[in-house]
Formats: structure tokens, C-alpha cells, sequence
């Protein structure tokens, strides 16, 4: 099956790194016109010219863009949004990605670590998403893909804030499939298990240097039912076929991306 972008714009949130960069280089492969938005500048020039590099010379090339923007502050998403509609003139596909695992003691857990990750991972989704709603409605043509973590299915011990927010997230994530679909737009979710990416890596440093990044990925791929961690690339695949037309008939899902992992689906 050939999955193909051509004429779609997309927006990807936490686009200049791990699964975000993976998903933007993907979709700008199949054809779409592409904005990444992150907090760094540096980051993002970085992400934008490896979009190219990989993209470049490949049939139906579009646009990519990259504009800095925190997408837990409501006046950043707000800039950020006009940015992208001055130089891609819309939106089609939007993924809400941006978010780092945050886990602890419930009892520790302050108001301000509680609404700081509602604002990154809940609000941002809800604010970025009812921007571009209305345009998606108007052309009867939208795909949200809201990014996600297996434990907003099945939460374990130590595991919120987020995975509270994400829980959160997949009840937002059916509330809009239900009120877009009858204007074809599509909004599912991809819930994150053990997969090769920024914040695997970021896990490896934590630890220290007890094994190698190799040992240390193998280590967690052993619990996975596949026996491996998965690559981001592989999410990618998947939400760049969430977002096609060859996706046209799936809303308000939220897959397990996890090699079976999670005891809920």
C-alpha cells in the first residue's frame, strides 16, 4: 500500500525530536507540507534540515517549516498557530505530540506538577485542536492524531501525572471523534509503549553507565510479547496511515502501539 500525503498540511507538537521527528519526517516523505513545533530554535533548525535531507529529491517534496512554540502556554499555541496558517495556508492533520513522561508518588506530587502537566499534555491537545476545528470542518476534511501512553489504559503505580493526563487525552480523544465525524473529521489516538525514542534515550542517561544503550534497549524490549522495543519509525508508519484517506474509516480508536505490551485494549 502506498500511503500518499500530496496537497495535506500537517502540524506535529514536539515535532523536533524522537517519535515527533520520526512522524514529520514520514508524512514530509508521503508528500505533506509539514510544520514541527517545539520550545528550542536550535532543536528545530536541526529537526527541519534532517526533514529535508531525508525528503529531498522524492516524489511530491512539500513544504517544512518550523516554528517555535510551548504548547502549554495559550498565548504561545495561539502565535504558533497563526505562523503556521501564513506560511501553509492550512491545516489538515494536526498531531498533538508534545509531552514527557512524568511519573512519582502519588502523595508527592504538587498542584503545580498536577497543572503543569495538564497544561502540557491535556491543554495543549484542547487548545491547539479548537484552533484549527473550524477550517477542518469548513473543507469537511480533518485527521487529529493524539499522541498518547499505553498507561492512560492501564495506570500502574508511580505513574501520574501523566498518566492521568493521558487518560485525560482518551477521553478528549472520543468526545471529538464524536462531534467531528459527521464533518469528516477523523480523531483517534496512538498510545506509546516501549519504543526506541528521545525519551528512551533521556532513560539510558538517567540510569547511568552500568550497561550499554544496547544492553539497556534489549533489557526492555525482553518484557515486550515481540521481544523487542519498537522503532519509531514504525510508529510513524502508523500514524502517517491514521492520517491518509487509506485511514478514512477509523475514528475515535486508541491504539495500542506496543508489540502487545499492555494487558488492555
Amino acid at each position: 500500500m502506498d500511503i500518499r500525503l500530496d496537497g495535506r498540511s500537517a502540524v506535529i507538537t514536539g515535532g523536533s525530536k524522537g517519535l515527533g521527528l520520526a512522524m514529520a519526517k514520514e508524512m514530509a516523505a508521503s508528500g505533506a507540507d509539514v510544520a514541527i513545533l517545539a520550545r528550542d530554535a536550535g532543536t528545530l533548525a536541526e529537526a527541519r534540515a534532517a526533514i529535508l535531507a531525508e525528503a529531498s529529491g522524492r516524489e511530491g517534496q512539500g513544504k517544512v517549516e518550523a516554528i517555535v512554540c510551548d504548547v502549554s502556554k495559550a498565548e504561545s499555541v495561539t502565535a504558533a498557530h497563526t505562523q503556521v496558517m501564513q506560511r501553509l495556508g492550512k491545516v489538515d492533520i494536526l498531531v498533538n505530540n508534545a509531552g514527557a513522561a512524568a511519573g512519582m508518588a502519588f502523595e508527592t506530587i504538587s498542584d503545580e506538577a498536577w497543572q503543569a502537566d495538564l497544561d502540557l499534555k491535556l491543554f495543549g491537545a484542547i487548545r491547539m485542536s479548537r484552533l484549527v476545528w473550524d477550517q477542518m470542518r469548513e473543507r469537511r476534511w480533518g485527521r487529529i492524531i493524539n499522541v498518547l501512553a499505553i498507561a492512560a489504559k492501564a495506570p500502574g503505580a508511580r505513574s501520574a501525572p501523566s498518566s492521568v493526563s493521558r487518560a485525560a487525552g482518551m477521553a478528549l480523544t472520543k468526545v471529538m471523534s464524536a462531534e467531528g465525524a459527521p464533518h469528516n473529521i477523523l480523531v483517534n489516538a496512538l498510545l506509546v509503549g516501549q519504543i526506541e525514542s528521545d525519551q528512551m534515550a533521556r532513560g539510558f542517561k538517567a540510569r547511568g553507565g552500568d550497561v550499554t544503550y544496547e544492553q539497556f534497549l534489549a533489557q526492555a524490549g525482553a518484557r515486550v510479547p515481540l521481544g523487542r522495543i519498537g522503532k519509531a519509525e514504525e510508529f510513524a508508519a502508523t500514524a502517517c496511515f491514521l492520517a491518509s484517506e487509506q485511514g478514512g474509516y477509523l475514528t475515535g480508536v486508541a491504539i495500542n502501539v506496543d508489540g502487545g505490551l499492555s494487558p488492555a485494549v
